[in-house]
């Protein structure tokens, strides 16, 4: 084996040496920005963290993008979604047309409670399904009762949980959520859920006691402005196609996936 004299050796060396510092000195260069990526992340994410403060008696001290979390309604006021005037408050068969359901369309009754708006729409997509979805399986039990006696089968009840409505991937065409979002434990997580349900050209209908309307009489916590509703949704990556005007007492905001 021929030896390689001294000039070649420190050539080689010095060409070396001279690579792993052109290394060394780009990697320097991109920690700063290794380091600038996860910060800016997470100042992005923090934005829409829970905060935990007291505040109104009806409320769970939890907070979201400045809106105090109200309780969740139990089962015990199953009668007060039932109840007779409640057509002439707010105007529900209105609200149904706002649908626009088609025979064979997939609908999501997100807080179906006593399936009030479910059974309505069911007559509707006959052709479809209504999930009547819940977490309270009290609610679901009456529900299935009303099946039981009536001569609609094309509603399935869905029991959910806080965090989600436990529905597959792009398998409903519209989600409805009457005066129930604002009650959500886990907005962010919730809202999530239902974007994933949502098919990429479906609908979410988001029906809220008017926050900006003070002659409503709905406790302060149970309403919502169109504001706070559409800086919630815009987080989520929804955006507001049109607020229907032609509710009494509510909010009729139709919402679709950004593109």
């Amino acid at each position: 084996m021929k030896l390689k004299s001294k000039h070649t050796l420190y050539s080689i060396f010095y060409t070396n040496s001279l690579c792993w510092f052109h290394y060394f000195n780009s990697v320097k260069k991109l920690i700063p920005i290794l380091l600038v990526v996860p910060v800016l992340s997470f100042s992005q994410i923090s934005n829409y963290k829970y905060t935990f403060k007291k505040g109104d008696v009806n409320g769970i001290g939890k907070w979201y993008m400045g809106r105090e979390i109200a309780r969740v309604m139990g089962f015990q006021g199953i009668g007060w979604l039932e109840r007779s005037d409640r057509e002439k408050e707010e105007n529900v068969s209105t609200l149904i047309k706002n649908l626009k359901i088609e025979s064979n369309d997939t609908i999501a009754d997100i807080g179906a409670g006593s399936g009030y708006h479910s059974f309505r729409m069911a007559q509707l997509a006959k052709n479809g399904v209504v999930y009547a979805v819940d977490i309270q399986s009290k609610m679901l039990e009456a529900i299935k009762s009303k099946i039981e006696l009536s001569k609609i089968k094309n509603i399935k009840t869905i029991l959910g949980n806080e965090k989600s409505i436990e529905l597959q991937k792009n398998s409903v065409d519209k989600i409805l959520m009457v005066d129930v979002y604002h009650e959500f434990n886990f907005p962010k997580e919730m809202i999530k859920s239902i974007k994933n349900a949502l098919k990429p050209n479906g609908e979410l209908f988001l029906i809220e006691y008017k926050g900006e309307d003070h002659t409503v009489p709905i406790k302060k916590i149970h309403k919502m402005s169109q504001k706070q509703a559409e800086k919630e949704m815009e987080a989520a990556g929804f955006t507001l196609r049109e607020n229907l005007n032609n509710l009494p007492w509510q909010h009729c905001m139709i919402f679709i996936q950004k593109k």
